[in-house]
């Protein structure tokens, strides 16, 4: 049992490695770093309004809509990693078959693109 135990080892050693690593860089980024931040670091940034404010509030929905253009094509990219690796196995259909939903996605970016859905006024 312990020659099987030694085997992992060298991932017990990149383990605790990595993480005496990301221990000191993050201890460092605070013993380093400025901890007083400007106007402008604490301003709104991705959101657009005050995070401290009435959460009953107006929200704009461009927000929602690059968030949902950023999931849908972030998921082609997820499909197309294993296509990628398995394109050897799957053969002609599996082939055009990812040829049909890139089509698919590339009409579908066309469309957003003209109707100004990727434009920020």
């Amino acid at each position: 049992m312990n020659e099987n135990l030694i085997e992992y080892l060298p991932i017990l050693i990149f383990i605790i490695f990595a993480s005496l690593i990301c221990v000191a860089f993050v201890f460092s980024a605070f013993v380093v770093g400025n901890q007083n931040p400007d106007p402008d670091k604490n301003s709104p940034f991705e959101c657009g309004f005050d995070a401290f404010e009435d959460t009953r509030m107006k929200f704009d929905v461009r927000f929602y809509l690059v968030a949902i253009l950023f999931i849908i094509f972030d998921l082609e990219i997820a499909f197309l990693f294993p296509w990628a690796v398995s394109l050897g196995n799957i053969g002609i259909f599996g082939y055009w078959s990812m040829m049909f939903f890139l089509l698919v996605l590339t009409v579908g970016f066309i469309y957003e693109w003209k109707k100004g859905a990727l434009e920020w006024e």
